[in-house]
């Protein structure tokens, strides 16, 4: 899988499950809101991920790694209310968010390879 593809994966997830769990709260509060807002980004930049342009796949990397920090509070939340629907919501954003982060460190590293075997030539 493409480092893009699953940049899209994780967006789609933070942004589909995110509003899940605001929309199907008795409380809601913005801050569940926030992984929304962060899947838009993601979308929206995934053209220049795709394109490997270093400048955004750097910013999307640089916010799949924030969001992955934000996520462990909601999931710790979660667990203390007991709260099953919610910990699978966020579980499920936290592992498409690592297999995101997985494919990107792994395409800059094939990206380095490459450019050392050009500069070898």
């Amino acid at each position: 899988m493409k480092a893009y593809i699953a940049s899209l994966i994780n967006a789609v997830a933070l942004i589909g499950l995110s509003l899940w769990g605001y929309f199907s709260s008795d409380n809601p509060s913005f801050t569940a809101l926030i992984p929304t807002a962060v899947g838009v980004i993601l979308l929206l930049i995934s053209n220049g991920v795709k394109t490997e342009n270093k400048v955004i796949a750097h910013i999307a990397v640089l916010l799949t790694l924030l969001i992955l920090g934000g996520l462990v509070k909601p999931l710790l939340g979660a667990m203390d209310r007991g709260d099953n629907a919610a910990i699978i919501r966020v579980g499920i954003m936290i592992l498409t968010t690592v297999v995101a982060m997985v494919f990107f460190v792994k395409s800059f590293i094939d990206a380095r390879k490459k450019r050392a075997a050009a500069q070898d030539s």
